[in-house]
């Protein structure tokens, strides 16, 4: 089937999962920039992230670019196929470091998106149970799909690479010192994670008052370790009234899921790849 050119081109830029908002808005800056310098271009603008309408949820590594084309008659060389000139801003943009990139059309993404529920051209789905079998899977199947000709911007979906941060309790120190699980999970949880103190009423709406610690402590590993641990009976007889935390817990960092993706109730990966030079149904 032949494809409409839209005249336009949306540009999809990922990075690795722990990469923050402002990193992802200074990589972003730097990918425009690259785009722009391109006089075939009129404008290029970009989204990152999830607005607060979330009607097109996505994590703040992930960026949609907007490339507005000027008329082709406008063009140094009016007669340069579209597909050379995406292949162009595609080497330029490769030269900034830290981001994948797929290539498509702005109606036609969101075409993809609602027929599939994949960006790209062609979705191959990969079911299974544990993410360390499906994940060679996926990879396979992408090599496969890159050695196809025409196939483009082939991807895996990104489903591990987030980083954790592991606290282990020592159950040998917290029974000498007479703690429970409980107690110290407490802390973790209400430091952390935040815990609910009242409920505010405005109207008929309520809104749930959680206090937790402020975010430079939250994001202070040193500080974190250093969290006050109250002890039964402190005060007791010259007890001590709490132990910093990394007395009764270990630290570590390990890499975990990003995102668990699901279709009838089965986990799924999906490898997708955008189609050029030839028709897609051949």
């Amino acid at each position: 089937f032949p494809q409409l050119d839209e005249k336009n081109i949306a540009m999809h830029a990922m990075r690795i999962p722990s990469t923050s908002l402002t990193q992802s808005q200074d990589m972003q800056l730097k990918v425009e920039k690259a785009v722009a310098r391109f006089p075939q271009v009129a404008l290029v603008f970009s989204k990152t992230g999830t607005a607060e309408v979330a009607a097109d949820p996505m994590p703040v590594n992930v960026s949609d670019n907007f490339i507005i084309l000027k008329p082709e008659s406008e063009w140094p060389d009016p007669k340069l196929p579209k597909d050379r000139l995406i292949a162009d801003i595609q080497a330029a943009v490769n030269e900034v470091a830290g981001n994948n990139y797929e290539f498509t059309q702005p109606i036609q993404m969101r075409f993809n998106e609602l027929l599939a529920g994949t960006r790209g051209d062609l979705a191959v789905k990969v079911f299974g149970e544990e993410f360390d079998t499906m994940l060679p899977a996926a990879n396979q199947v992408a090599t496969v799909l890159r050695s196809v000709q025409g196939a483009e911007d082939v991807k895996v979906e990104q489903v591990t690479g987030l980083p954790f941060l592991e606290i282990r309790i020592d159950k040998a120190e917290i029974a000498r010192l007479g703690l429970s699980h409980f107690a110290v999970q407490d802390v973790i949880g209400a430091a952390i994670g935040g815990r609910e103190a009242g409920v505010l009423f405005e109207g008929d709406r309520r809104f749930e008052i959680v206090v937790r610690l402020p975010d430079y402590v939250r994001d202070d590993l040193e500080a974190l370790k250093n969290l006050p641990v109250p002890l039964p009976g402190a005060g007791a007889a010259g007890r001590m009234a709490s132990v910093p935390l990394k007395q009764v817990a270990s630290f570590s960092t390990a890499e975990g899921p990003n995102q668990i993706s699901r279709e009838n109730g089965k986990r799924r990966i999906v490898v997708t790849a955008n189609v050029r030079g030839r028709d897609i149904a051949s």
